[in-house]
């Protein structure tokens, strides 16, 4: 059985503002298929992951299209149940004083803080605890945003995006600005996302953040994705210095790969 394709983008272009982000966009992204998306800073990877959460729509064409599980017509609220998406811009609407689990739960509401009216059920909010749990923060679960590591805010996050047992999971960055010990955690987060049956796509600018389950790499630049294939084929010292316009080795340990000066 061929696999859904989930993400259909057919001569997308984009505009942030008075300047062209993404340009000319064909890409196909199918479920049970984890991708990372690979780029230098100003790629355009953020862009991508906006137009999929639409917090930025594409240049209306005829020969244009994009499609989300299907369909042109996005009901957002319907999407929440099939997608989930962490961003930094996510991360930066979190309120310093909203305690951990009022963060999760809220996420039935579209939100990331509990309003006036919104009173969570109790299997609402058994469910949230038990996502707290898997992700080692229900000792937590009752302190405040304001006082969370940078490794604890990202798993938080990605909590809240597994409140509606989503089929997709986009992360923007998720390793940004964290230490070993809380990096080398969101990769076992993420692993055992995979191995679990969610489809995860990673857009980073780190090889080294690429996990082993990851079947497919895109390389995007300049707004255009110029490169795509298996993580063997694309991890690969010529075509990682050609992306990032500078020499590259690269060393692979225990399905991992680690970039060096070339």
């Amino acid at each position: 059985m061929t696999a859904e394709t989930w993400l259909d983008l057919r001569n997308v272009q984009a505009w942030q503002g008075d300047r062209p982000v993404l340009h000319e966009l064909n890409l196909q992204l199918k479920l049970r298929q984890s991708t990372t998306v690979l780029g230098p800073n100003g790629a355009g990877k953020s862009s991508l992951v906006k137009l999929i959460d639409r917090s930025l729509y594409p240049i209306v064409r005829p020969d244009a299209h994009l499609r989300l599980f299907g369909s042109a017509t996005v009901n957002l609220w319907a999407l929440r149940s099939r997608l989930g998406v962490v961003s930094s811009e996510l991360e930066q609407r979190l309120h310093p004083k909203t305690a951990v689990e009022d963060v999760v739960v809220s996420s039935f509401f579209g939100a990331t803080r509990l309003g006036r009216d919104q009173k969570p059920t109790a299997r609402q909010w058994e469910q949230a605890r038990d996502l707290l749990d898997q992700l080692h923060l229900h000792s937590i679960r009752e302190r405040c945003c304001g006082e969370l590591s940078d490794g604890q805010r990202r798993r938080l996050l990605i909590a809240r995006a597994l409140v509606h047992q989503p089929e997709v999971l986009v992360l923007d960055e998720p390793s940004r600005a964290l230490d070993l010990q809380a990096c080398h955690q969101l990769l076992a987060i993420l692993r055992r996302l995979i191995q679990a049956g969610t489809t995860v796509v990673q857009v980073t600018h780190r090889v080294d953040t690429i996990v082993p389950e990851m079947e497919r790499v895109l390389f995007l630049a300049q707004g255009r994705i110029v490169g795509d294939g298996t993580p063997r084929e694309m991890l690969q010292p010529a075509e990682l210095s050609e992306l990032f316009n500078t020499p590259l080795n690269v060393v692979e340990a225990q399905g991992f790969r680690q970039v060096l000066p070339g």
